[in-house]
């Protein structure tokens, strides 16, 4: 009847990236930073371990000279997360 939920999502900080990142086609690191109010080495690890699961894809590049790096979801990761919550309804509202 329950079905275990992603222990990648079941972190408040990873499941608050994803779902920044389902609202928006792409973010910077630093708007990441600034809505999950994160610290710079939690926020790296977290980032990372959304990574390594296919969950979201990270490009580095150099905007005006400084460092930037941009996340976004990607298709693993959106059903992930569609998964986790619909899974998470049965919880609420078990039938």
């Amino acid at each position: 009847m329950f079905n275990d939920l992603d222990p990648i999502l079941h972190s408040q900080l990873r499941l608050s990236i994803v779902s920044i990142l389902m609202s928006v086609q792409e973010a910077n690191y630093k708007f990441i930073k600034d809505e999950t109010k994160a610290t710079s080495g939690n926020l790296s690890i977290q980032i990372k371990k959304l990574q390594e699961a296919g969950y979201i894809k990270v490009k580095k590049s150099f905007k005006n000279n400084y460092p930037n790096t941009s996340l976004s979801i990607t298709r693993k990761g959106i059903e992930a997360f569609d998964n986790y919550v619909k899974n998470l309804k049965n919880y609420l509202d078990p039938q």
